[in-house]
C-alpha cells in the first residue's frame, strides 16, 4: 500500500459512488477543485488514469482494484471506531452495501438481516440486480457482498454455495383454458404472454428452451417489481415463472395453477464477498448462510 493516500482513495471511492467530481465534493466537504486534485495525484502515483470523466463517473480498469480497496479501508476504519467509542458513544457508523436478485429480496433475505445481533451504528445500503449480473457490482468495488448466481470468486473474494431457489410456472385457470388448451407445447409458449421482471431475467426464457428443446420468442410485458408480477399473473396477463416461496400461497388459494406440474427450474445462488477479516462482514456471512439453508433447495 506504499505511495497510497486514504484520503485520495476515499476520494475516489466518493467521484463513483456520486457520479460526479461537484457531487463528491459536496459530499466530502471540499472544493470540487480539491476533489480533482486529489485524484490527479492518486492518477500520477498509479501512473493510470482511474476514473472515466463520464456521466456518470465511472472507475476504469485500473480504478476497480483501488475502489475496492478503498471501501475496504473504509469499513475496517469504521468498525474499529465503533468498536473503541461503545454503543454509546455514537458515531463512528458501519455501512455495508450489498446487492441482492430481486426474488430473494422479496422472500428470504431480509430475514437474514434480521438475524444479525444488534449492533448500534450498523446499517444496510442494499441494492438490486439480476442474480446473474450482480457480482459485476463486485468486480467494480461498489459493494461488499453479493448474492449471485456465479459460483467462480470474484478476484479478492470467497464463495460460499447458498442453495438454488427454485421456480415454478403460474398463471390462472382461465389463462391456461385460453392459452395451453392443448397443453404446455412448444407451440402454445410461443403464443402465450410472457411476464419477465426485467431485460436482464432470464428465468423464464431458460425454461421455455428447456421444456420447448430450442429458445422461442413469445410476447412479453416487463413488470419490474416482485409483487406486481404476482398481481399480474392473478389478473390473467400472462405466465411467469414465480419463486416457490411465492408461488405456494398463490397456489394453496387456488387463483394460480402449475402450467407443467412435477416442472421447475433450480437457480443456484451464491454468497460472495470481500476476502476481509470483518466482525460484521463475518456475522452477516454467518446469517446468510442459515437462513439460505432453510428457505433454499
Amino acid at each position: 500500500m506504499d505511495g497510497l493516500d486514504s484520503a485520495q482513495l476515499r476520494t475516489l471511492a466518493a467521484v463513483v459512488a456520486e457520479g460526479s467530481f461537484d457531487a463528491a465534493a459536496r459530499l466530502l466537504h471540499v472544493t470540487p477543485s480539491a476533489v480533482s486534485q486529489r485524484i490527479k495525484a492518486l492518477e500520477e502515483t498509479v501512473g493510470q488514469v482511474l476514473v472515466r470523466r463520464a456521466r456518470p463517473c465511472v472507475a476504469t480498469d485500473a480504478g476497480r482494484p483501488l475502489l475496492r480497496l478503498a471501501g475496504q479501508l473504509t469499513l475496517l476504519e469504521r468498525e474499529a471506531l465503533a468498536d473503541a467509542r461503545g454503543p454509546l458513544a455514537g458515531g463512528g457508523r458501519v455501512r455495508v452495501a450489498v446487492v441482492v436478485n430481486a426474488d430473494s429480496l422479496a422472500t428470504w433475505f431480509p430475514t437474514a438481516l434480521a438475524r444479525l445481533p444488534q449492533r448500534a451504528g450498523l446499517s444496510f445500503d442494499l441494492r438490486q440486480d439480476d442474480q446473474d449480473h450482480t457480482a459485476e457490482l463486485l468486480r467494480d468495488g461498489s459493494v461488499t457482498a453479493a448474492v449471485t448466481a456465479q459460483r467462480e470468486a470474484v478476484q479478492g473474494c470467497r464463495v460460499l454455495p447458498l442453495g438454488a431457489m427454485r421456480y415454478r410456472a403460474l398463471a390462472t385457470p382461465e389463462f391456461v383454458a385460453s392459452h395451453f388448451v392443448g397443453g404446455f407445447t412448444a407451440s402454445a409458449l410461443a403464443g402465450a404472454p410472457l411476464i419477465v421482471f426485467d431485460r436482464k431475467d432470464r428465468v423464464q426464457h431458460r425454461f421455455i428452451e428447456a421444456v420447448a428443446g430450442r429458445p422461442l420468442d413469445p410476447p412479453v410485458h416487463y413488470v419490474p417489481s416482485v409483487p406486481a408480477v404476482s398481481a399480474t399473473i392473478r389478473l390473467g396477463l400472462g405466465w411467469s415463472m414465480v419463486p416457490e416461496q411465492i408461488a405456494q400461497a398463490d397456489l394453496a388459494a387456488g387463483g394460480c395453477v402449475d402450467l407443467a406440474p412435477g416442472r421447475h427450474l433450480d437457480v443456484p445462488l451464491y454468497w460472495q464477498h470481500w476476502r476481509l477479516e470483518s466482525d460484521v462482514l463475518n456475522a452477516l456471512t454467518a446469517a446468510v448462510r442459515a437462513v439460505a439453508a432453510e428457505n433454499l433447495r
